[in-house]
């Protein structure tokens, strides 16, 4: 086999194999509460495993986890919600003190490409509200059905009894 067609075979399977790519990392506030939305691409079923961590005085603290043991400060005040192609971590009680680095770090089970690692550094005074829109396209079988329904809403006559 020739050389160079053997390299782009390999690869491409090596592209093939990589299994989730992290598309986007937001953060906003609803409320008191920080969230931040990891938005990836999965090309597998495989389980998806998550660590969510901070960086602050160029130290890490895990927040929430599958990979390892969350820090006790944040086990009471942090929970993860996993919707298709969307990990978020909800911090309660969002504080200056928890400003910093957020990282979030998928893989998926199986994936011998390595973790998926995103930054984005959350200052709370520079954070926006968290827009009622965004928690409708989370699920977007609730917007399509709001949208559907419009038109049989407007055909409706409704009539005071």
């Amino acid at each position: 086999m020739n050389p160079t067609v053997g390299i782009a075979v390999i690869l491409t399977v090596l592209q093939a194999a990589h299994c989730q790519m992290i598309k986007d990392l937001s953060a906003c506030l609803l409320g008191q509460n920080l969230r931040v939305d990891c938005r990836y691409e999965n090309k597998t079923d495989n389980p998806l495993t998550y660590e969510f961590s901070i960086t602050k005085d160029n130290r890490k603290h895990v927040i929430h986890s599958t990979i390892s043991v969350s820090e006790n400060i944040y086990r009471s005040r942090a929970n993860v919600t996993m919707h298709k192609n969307l990990v978020c971590l909800h911090l309660q009680s969002f504080t200056t003190s928890d400003e910093g680095i957020y990282m979030c770090e998928l893989r998926a089970t199986n994936d011998y490409t390595g973790n998926q690692i995103r930054n984005i550094t959350v200052i709370k005074d520079k954070l926006e509200k968290c827009a009622g829109f965004s928690l409708l396209i989370q699920n977007t079988s609730w917007l399509l059905l709001l949208l559907l329904s419009l038109p049989l809403l407007q055909a409706v006559d409704f009539v005071s009894l």
